[in-house]
């Protein structure tokens, strides 16, 4: 798949613009929804918006099929026919839609048609518009795999010979966007049935009436921000448990829990060597690597590499990454060691807490090492966040030990950005550790210490959100192989306000 080189950030000129159909180019969003409507004899609500909205006619038979009875097949059949018939009765243009394809020609912009339709529809619209307004169709009968899936956006950057960052994507649906994103193009917006909010690389419009190209041009370079307005950032550390070679398809089950948790920068650790590389490559993100364990995944461009880049099996490594025009953020990820631990010697051995804190002493050192780090490569106006499994409990969850790698992470400025969001360790004890063991691993029946180990702290952001996330219902260890969910760490998610510059 394409790659944008790291480093690549936006301000190119515009290469291409690359559109959406249904809902976007034409109104057939409604017969869509209509059509779905009508096999399955029900009115939709809104609810049922992310199974219709942007979707290829066999994920939304398939979502049908768990409550109709009929086969997926046969209702991929009848929604074809149903939708075909009302696309032949009428085609309309979306307003503005033919007046900007033909600027575009005007001056010399490739266009490229990008559609979750089958070929056979999305031919019968070419036909009607005028099949030579397009360079490139890219049609759900031509990828793999359909948004929100970046692949069809991908292939028509390959098609066109161009790079995804230097264009720009025109959407209708929340899913489509997404597809666009991940392909690291620039977004143009135009909800139809459902809303769609601005956020870092994306402008909204209520139609595309008015639009010209040098509208397009100014998305594509970033110019169009409003340097006064925050954004939303979405912040996910992850332990891949050696790479997630424990459970089988792991990378596509990696791929999946990324794109479904809505993530927009993911600080990993156990990565296996390649897990960073591999993850962004098919995503169409930006990465960094370093060593054999520590990776940053990122839909936005990284602009600088920070700290070692040989770091060993522990140890942390960082990124600045660029999320909007006059808007970086550097996101470090870090590992520290695992022995020893201290809630096994808490539960199982009894220590007291002063013998607790002083085998603290690795992994305080390492936490130490990693904030001098940060500090040196700070700078001013640009927000941190640290995220990582830290091995350690923390000093918020348990009143009983001042558990001190924590603690000097809060001293350095970072704030934990989980029990900000839930304040209570007794009603949300945000447990990481572990979805997949119940009890202590020796044979011995013991119950396993259930802790939260994992962290996304931050310096200079508003927690909107935080979360512990772990996909399907895991079987305990050792029967993992098929575990939908390919890890044992549960990820956290923190979404954030990023404040807008000054």
């Amino acid at each position: 798949m394409l790659k944008s080189p790291v480093g690549h950030v936006s301000g190119a000129p515009l290469q291409a613009v690359l559109f959406d159909m249904d809902g976007t180019l034409v109104d057939t969003e409604l017969q869509w929804w209509e059509a779905v409507e009508h096999v399955a004899a029900r009115p939709l609500t809104e609810a049922d918006q992310p199974e219709v909205l942007g979707r290829p006619v066999e994920h939304t038979a398939a979502w049908l099929a768990t409550t109709s009875g009929a086969s997926a097949a046969d209702l991929a059949e009848r929604l074809h026919r149903e939708f075909v018939d009302r696309v032949r009765i009428g085609i309309v243009p979306r307003p503005g839609a033919l007046d900007l394809l033909d600027a575009l020609a005007r001056d010399g912009v490739p266009t490229a048609l990008v559609t979750a339709s089958p070929r056979t529809v999305a031919d019968t619209v070419l036909k009607a518009l005028g099949a030579g307004r397009f360079a490139v169709s890219v049609t759900a009968d031509d990828t793999d795999r359909s948004k929100p899936d970046p692949a069809p956006y991908l292939a028509a950057c390959r098609a066109l010979g161009v790079d995804p960052a230097a264009c720009v994507a025109v959407e209708d649906t929340q899913t489509g966007v997404r597809s666009a994103e991940a392909a690291g193009c620039a977004v143009l917006a135009v909800p139809s049935l459902a809303p769609i909010d601005a956020a870092p690389g994306r402008t909204v419009r209520a139609s595309l009436a008015g639009v010209t190209p040098e509208d397009l041009r100014a998305i594509a370079a970033g110019d169009t921000a409003d340097r006064t307005t925050g954004y939303e950032l979405r912040v996910m550390s992850w332990n891949l448990w050696l790479g997630g070679t424990r459970v089988d398809d792991h990378r596509a089950k990696q791929l999946k829990a990324i794109m479904e948790s809505g993530a927009d920068i993911v600080g990993l650790q156990e990565t296996g060597g390649t897990a960073a590389q591999e993850l962004a490559d098919a995503l169409g993100w930006y990465h960094h690597r370093a060593g054999e364990n520590l990776g940053i995944i990122s839909r936005h461009p990284l602009t600088r590499h920070l700290g070692d880049p040989d770091v060993g099996f522990y140890g942390a490594a960082g990124a600045r990454i660029r999320i909007a025009p006059g808007r970086e953020v550097d996101i470090w990820t870090a590992h520290l060691d695992h022995t020893p631990y201290g809630p096994y010697e808490s539960v199982f051995d009894g220590l007291p807490a002063d013998v607790l804190i002083a085998h603290e002493e690795v992994r305080l050192a390492q936490m130490r090492d990693t904030l001098r780090r940060i500090e040196e490569t700070a700078d001013d106006g640009v927000p941190v966040v640290l995220v990582g499994d830290f091995n350690c409990p923390s000093h918020l969850d348990r009143p009983d030990v001042a558990w001190p790698v924590t603690r000097a992470a809060e001293e350095a400025g970072l704030r934990d950005s989980y029990r900000e969001a839930h304040p209570d360790p007794a009603g949300d004890p945000g447990h990481t550790w572990s979805p997949i063991h119940p009890v202590h691993e020796d044979g011995s029946g013991r119950r396993e210490p259930q802790d939260r180990i994992d962290y996304v702290l931050h310096r200079g952001l508003e927690v909107l959100d935080s979360l512990t996330y772990v996909s399907g219902s895991p079987r305990p260890w050792p029967d993992v192989f098929g575990n939908e969910w390919p890890s044992d760490h549960a990820a956290v998610i923190t979404t954030f306000a990023v404040p807008p510059t000054g």
